[in-house]
Order: C-alpha cells, then sequence, then structure tokens
C-alpha cells in the first residue's frame, strides 16, 4: 500500500496509506486532509480537489487528459504540476509520492 504525503496550504503534512487503484482525491478525504472538498465526488466536474504534484514525481504521474486539463481552466493557481486528485490513480510506484493541496475555496 503507498504511502502519500499530502500539504496542505498551511504546511502540516498528512501521511496517507492509499490502496493502489483509488484515487489520491480518495486517499486524501480518508486521512481528512483540508482543503481537498471534492464537490463534484470525483467526476472532473469541478476544480475542489485541485493539487500540485511535487515536481519530482511529475514525470511518474504524468499529465492530464483532456477533459481534467479543460476542467483545471477553473482552478485557482494552476501550474505546471496541476492535477485534479479525483483523476489520478494510486500505483504502487507512487509510495513517497508527495502532492500539494492548492488553496480550493
Amino acid at each position: 500500500m503507498p504511502k502519500i504525503t499530502f500539504i496542505d496550504v498551511d504546511g502540516t503534512s498528512y501521511d496517507a496509506m492509499v490502496d493502489a487503484g483509488l484515487s489520491l482525491m480518495e486517499g486524501a478525504i480518508n486521512v481528512g486532509v483540508p482543503g481537498v472538498l471534492a464537490i463534484c465526488g470525483g467526476s472532473c466536474a469541478c476544480s475542489t480537489c485541485h493539487g500540485y504534484i511535487d515536481d519530482a514525481w511529475v514525470a511518474l504521474v504524468g499529465g492530464p487528459n483532456d477533459i481534467e486539463d479543460a476542467t483545471l481552466e477553473l482552478a485557482n493557481e494552476r501550474r505546471a504540476g496541476s492535477r485534479l486528485t479525483c483523476q489520478v490513480q494510486v500505483t504502487a510506484a507512487m509510495d513517497g509520492l508527495v502532492v500539494h493541496v492548492a488553496k480550493n475555496d
């Protein structure tokens, strides 16, 4: 089970053991990471689960598909490593991944 570290906008770190196959969003919600609002429930229809993949992990995680890319246009402060956490499926190779939570209010 990969360990994912989420860092909220205040700099507080949250470690989550996330089953492979779940989304980053599900992992964040399971441990109560503030700022991962997920208003649409993971259907890629809002940007309230927006996060920044740590630079060291961007290549492994990959970029958004066209639908996610369009939805990210709604996000606050989009960056090169921006992803909707609902769209990133956790794999065993992501053990140690760091995700910075965007300001999603």
